[in-house]
């Protein structure tokens, strides 16, 4: 089986950023707008000027130590944790892991698989909400990987999971155990998702439901109502208007009027990145303490934690039905 998620640059530097731009910004799936109109924009002004600020943004959350970005380490953390567990009942089963953007390749890795020895592969994008700009593209770039090949093998897609009841209990448990170490408690809790234009929806993306539903089940675990956990929306870009509300006003709304302590999580993003550490952890953070806020408490990704782990494995074996 092969463990989906969106990718990240080689490095930090000008030229591995602007390849990895180049490739995620060239994606029809992402930018929804002609190509003699788009290209020429990104190819000179967008790939020019953006390879740089995103690198500082990588830069203040690189893994030093690994020489890699937080969601490679990650993601390869995942895939290691998923193998050892399948192992223990079902050893033929080989996990790997894989990127739509960047290396390595999905493709690549689906060609590794084969030549393993493995003729029926589970594809699984993590991403929980489903979106034609994440979940379909990175399926699209597996799908192409297969076109070139002529012997191939049998293939399943894992569905989207955000109201699957282990991934709903895996959030309730990473509110709760932020939650105990606080003194006091947040006055509000906000899940923030990676944003999308409006018209996304208006053309039928179901992924504003997805999120509302995973944030309505939450508050139902958690026992809070809709002003205690409040649905938010992040990481705009461009001039179009984008699914609302926005995370920083909302920030900085809050803290303007009073609110000093708040508690921010990102249910949307399996595994944390530049999004979730840079954008969130230090951006947003950045934005409420500026503004009167006091103690900001950032949720980390489910990740490779016990509870993830566990949900990813029982989707695992539901999705492999009929082939263990």
């Amino acid at each position: 089986m092969l463990l989906l998620n969106l990718g990240t640059p080689d490095g930090t530097d000008y030229w591995s950023m602007r390849r990895y731009l180049g490739e995620f910004l060239s994606d029809k799936r992402v930018i929804e707008a002609p190509s003699w109109l788009w290209q020429p924009l990104l190819q000179g002004v967008i790939l020019t000027l953006r390879p740089s600020k995103s690198g500082h943004a990588y830069a203040q959350i690189w893994n030093r130590e690994k020489d890699e970005s937080p969601l490679r380490t990650i993601t390869r953390d995942q895939a290691e944790k998923l193998s050892a567990m399948m192992a223990e009942e079902h050893p033929n089963v080989v996990v790997d892991w894989g990127w739509r953007y960047g290396n390595p390749a999905a493709s690549e890795r689906i060609e590794k698989l084969f030549e393993q020895g493995c003729d029926r592969i589970l594809l699984m994008a993590l991403y929980p909400q489903y979106s034609a700009t994440t979940t379909a593209t990175a399926y699209d770039q597996c799908f192409r990987g297969l076109m070139e090949m002529r012997r191939q093998p049998a293939v399943r897609c894992a569905p989207s999971y955000h109201d699957h009841p282990d991934y709903i209990e895996a959030l309730a448990v990473s509110v709760e155990r932020e939650l105990e170490k606080l003194e006091q408690k947040p006055e509000v809790i906000l899940a923030s998702f990676h944003g999308l234009p409006k018209e996304n929806l208006e053309k039928g993306d179901p992924y504003y439901c997805h999120c509302a539903k995973t944030t309505r089940l939450l508050r139902e675990r958690l026992g809070l109502d809709e002003q205690q956990l409040r649905l938010v929306f992040q990481s705009r870009f461009g001039p179009k208007e984008w699914l609302q509300p926005y995370c920083e006003p909302t920030v900085e709304e809050l803290a303007q009027q009073g609110t000093r302590r708040i508690m921010l999580l990102t249910p949307g993003f399996s595994a944390d990145c530049v999004e979730t550490l840079e954008e969130i952890n230090i951006g947003i953070r950045e934005t409420f303490m500026e503004n009167g806020g006091e103690v900001f408490t950032y949720v980390p990704c489910l990740n490779d934690s016990e509870e993830s782990m566990r949900m990813i494995f029982n989707i695992v074996k539901s999705e492999l039905s009929g082939w263990l």
